[in-house]
């Protein structure tokens, strides 16, 4: 498979000498492939992938260790260098969203109607008050 021979050379060489394992690396990431493609938890991942908990230590480990932060690294480079990506910027102002004091939010222990309170009375100044004061 094409893109199993793009990613083999990327993988982590193996560390332990000894018993081949039951599972085989293939079958592990796989696994991670159909687990991350559906959605689902990781208890349903089908057995031919291996048992899911052995799936998921492998998931986790490469996770902890940037394994695979590199790999998506090497491949986004390969692709780059052959002119693959099309690095296009798009920025939608639709996604952006106002602070929730600029929507007239309450201040933090301050509520609307102790807000009003605070304010003076509005005054209306009728003609008499006017002849009063000069």
């Amino acid at each position: 498979m094409r893109k199993w021979a793009r990613l083999e050379p990327l993988l982590p060489k193996g560390k332990k000498p000894g018993r081949p394992p039951i599972w085989t690396r293939r079958q592990l990431i796989n696994g991670i492939r159909w687990r991350t493609g559906a959605g689902t938890p990781w208890r349903d991942v089908p057995e031919r992938y291996g048992p899911w908990d052995r799936v998921y230590d492998l998931f986790r480990r490469w996770q902890r260790d940037g394994t695979w932060q590199r790999i998506f690294t090497q491949l986004q480079a390969q692709a780059d260098a052959k002119d693959l990506i099309t690095w296009d910027i798009n920025v939608d102002s639709t996604v952006c969203r106002a602070h929730q004091h600029a929507a007239g939010a309450a201040k933090r222990g301050i509520s609307r109607r102790s807000r009003q309170a605070a304010s003076p009375p509005s005054r209306t100044i009728t003609a008499s008050d006017a002849r009063g004061a000069a």
